[in-house]
């Protein structure tokens, strides 16, 4: 399986699951703005969007490793697609009776059926091949899932807003929402009839058998790391289309900047496919990462200018926010491998807890959502520090810890 030539196929399917990882995500940031103005939400109660999805990846991530025991890695990745496809299908009904507690719910089952293809498709990337060029693999289909992710805001912009107004037309979902339904169960129909290899997770680490994953403490810092990446990108991607609405532009206009955000990312998936292991370790693109990211995200609260955007000023701090894009390609890239390596037949649980840590997309929006609505959107972005900080531990320190205790 280490061969190129035996995880071409693997890798192509593990592209196209991360190209519908992005499909489904990244839309969100377009969701939110499109409901709030849809059914008059404030800024809290809009970002549920985001906790509805994400809040499945705490309840479900460890029912969905369990699943997997039983049915398997290739019939896992069925059974979430298949399970994304009810999801999005729940979309027409809830734009028929115009009803937002129902199109959560549609959110909530697409966040389960993504949480389990997250618990088969990560570790399946990471252990396919050396453990060295982990980050370079998932480089590779973290440019699937970003260009899916430039592209579905601005595809979905165009379908569901009427004439280029920016009109919350909710019956306007129907029509895509039906389409990705069909196309989810076919694919998923397709990957059915594939002949995937099983990963196998190898070993025990010496002298840890029997040893709970708690115990572990990389793996530990490495859940919580994740969890303030999550966090952070999301806040950076899923709010700056509410951030440039505050400064005059409308939604038809402020669409572009969370493509611009992920078009950063795409620059960064790059940087780490060409530099890892060539010109540096994973380990050293991660810490490069959090050290720009903090540096930015205190910008977003500090620098002072404008620019000009369809005849608005905008604050500089929005090109501060797409900047993020280009840290946060490499931070993900980075924290898996560091976590999950060495665990052996424990990897899948580890998995499904890592992807628990996913939830930091839906509770972060939330908390910044309470601050927007009482301090204001820029001062908001205070939530973005605390992240990076920790992150900046982990990549220095936290990923070397082996026992708990003094080392």
């Amino acid at each position: 399986m280490k061969k190129n030539n035996s995880i071409l196929l693997p890798m192509v399917v593990l592209g196209t699951l991360f190209f519908i990882f992005g499909l489904v995500s990244w839309v969100n940031s377009i969701l939110i703005p499109y409901f709030k103005a849809a059914f008059t939400l404030n800024h809290t109660q809009s970002y549920l969007v985001a906790f509805a999805f994400y809040i499945a990846y705490l309840v479900m991530s460890i029912p969905n490793s369990k699943l997997l025991t039983i049915i398997g890695h290739q019939k896992g990745m069925v059974a979430g697609l298949w399970m994304m496809a009810i999801g999005t299908f729940l979309f027409v009904p809830a734009a028929k009776t115009e009803s937002y507690p129902l199109f959560l719910t549609g959110l909530f089952v697409i966040g389960t059926g993504l949480s389990m293809l997250q618990t088969v498709a990560n570790p399946y990337v990471t252990v396919i091949g050396p453990i060295e060029t982990a980050a370079r693999r998932i480089s590779i289909v973290g440019l699937c899932n970003k260009i899916a992710g430039i592209l579905a805001p601005l595809v979905f912009a165009a379908v569901i807003l009427k004439g280029g107004s920016s009109e919350a037309d909710l019956s306007a979902v129907v029509m895509p929402y039906s389409v990705l339904s069909g196309f989810l169960f076919l694919f998923g129909c397709g990957v059915l009839l594939m002949k995937l290899p099983e990963i196998s997770n190898g070993a025990e680490k010496e002298g840890a058998k029997g040893r709970p994953l708690w115990s572990y403490p990389y793996f530990v810092l490495g859940v919580i790391a994740l969890f303030a990446h999550v966090a952070e990108q999301i806040v950076s991607i899923d709010t700056v289309i509410s951030y440039a609405q505050s400064m005059g532009l409308t939604l038809q206009e402020a669409k572009i900047f969370p493509s611009i955000t992920l078009g950063c990312s795409l620059i960064g998936y790059f940087a780490g496919i060409i530099a890892i292991p060539r010109f540096a370790s994973q380990k050293q693109m991660l810490r490069i990462a959090v050290v720009t990211g903090l540096v930015l995200s205190t910008l977003v609260l500090i620098i002072p200018g404008t620019f000009t955007v369809y005849g608005h000023a905008v604050s500089l701090s929005l090109l501060c926010i797409n900047g993020l894009g280009f840290c946060n390609a490499l931070i993900y890239a980075g924290i898996w491998p560091l976590a999950i390596h060495d665990l052996g037949k424990k990897t899948d649980l580890a998995s499904a807890c890592m992807v628990m840590a996913l939830c930091g997309n839906g509770l972060m929006p939330l908390l910044y959502g309470v601050l927007a609505d009482n301090w204001g959107l820029r001062p908001g972005y205070i939530v973005l520090l605390p992240c990076f900080i920790y992150l900046i531990y982990y990549a220095y320190r936290g990923y070397k810890i082996e026992k708990w205790g003094r080392n």
